[in-house]
């Protein structure tokens, strides 16, 4: 190979380094926001579930067994959120999503125990967690998909 072909391999190796750099940083830019967004997709999806549930048992206070069965996966929503990554742009609000997951299971399990006026009073303060979780993000620029 001669001088003149071998610098022009080597240039056009840099390049493609230099592209090849370039993409890694666009594609890291881009799944920032994508993680972002798969939280909000989670989080969405266990307001919505904890939010039905209470719902659906403060209809039914009386069903003993529904609220012991209402309460175990209130559990489950709070251990998933206590285990799901957060990203650092959404990391402020996560706190109140804990609360609200947790108030709620401390209200099913109120009403597991026929305590009706504690279970409202917790259902009561889970919604008002649920309405600072919401706020928190809408400021960060991540509102909550419906």
């Amino acid at each position: 190979m001669k001088c003149g072909q071998q610098t022009t391999v080597l240039r056009s190796r840099v390049g493609r380094r230099r592209f090849s750099i370039g993409a890694l940083f666009a594609i890291a830019a881009i799944s920032q926001p994508a993680f972002a967004g798969s939280y909000l997709n989670r989080a969405a999806l266990l307001v919505r579930q904890a939010t039905q549930e209470a719902t659906y048992l403060r209809n039914r206070l009386s069903d003993r067994e529904l609220a012991r069965v209402v309460q175990k996966l209130a559990q489950g929503r709070l251990r998933a959120a206590r285990e799901m990554l957060v990203p650092k742009e959404v990391a402020q609000a996560h706190p109140h999503l804990l609360l609200m997951l947790e108030k709620f299971e401390r209200a099913a399990a109120a009403a597991a125990e026929r305590e009706h006026i504690r279970f409202l009073t917790l259902e009561r303060d889970a919604i008002d967690e649920e309405q600072i979780f919401r706020g928190i993000l809408r400021q960060l620029g991540w509102p909550l998909p419906d």
